[in-house]
């Protein structure tokens, strides 16, 4: 499985940014695809995740609201729709696979990594 993420860019607050995870390397049909951050000097945080036969999804409180997870099953992509952006939001992003039906928000449990995508919100 490959993950390659995009997307990540310089935006001011209030901004909008769309970030995008195209997968290969295999069926998706039993996994759950998740997107998480990190700030320099912090660990590695839970942002949202989708299931993706159901596309059932899950938020962390601190974007629910602002972020929307989506994904196009036929082009194997799942995106994440970033709006009124925050400084806060400043982190490298980077879109994780784990073979499960369960979203789960621990870091550790996703198998399957992309190289991430700076995202960068100027005040």
């Amino acid at each position: 499985v490959q993950l390659q993420a995009s997307g990540g860019g310089l935006v001011q607050a209030g901004g909008s940014l769309r970030l995008s995870c195209a997968a290969s390397g295999r069926a998706f049909n039993s996994y759950v695809m998740g997107w998480f951050r990190q700030a320099p000097g912090k660990e590695r945080q839970f942002v949202s995740a989708i299931t993706w036969t159901s596309g059932s999804t899950y938020y962390a409180d601190s974007v629910k609201g602002r972020f929307t997870i989506s994904r196009d099953n036929a082009k194997n992509t799942v995106f994440l729709q970033m709006n009124s952006l925050k400084p806060e939001d400043t982190a490298v992003y980077y879109c994780a696979a784990r073979t499960s039906t369960v979203i789960v928000t621990t870091p550790g449990l996703y198998t399957y990594w992309g190289q991430g995508t700076q995202v960068t919100v100027s005040s």
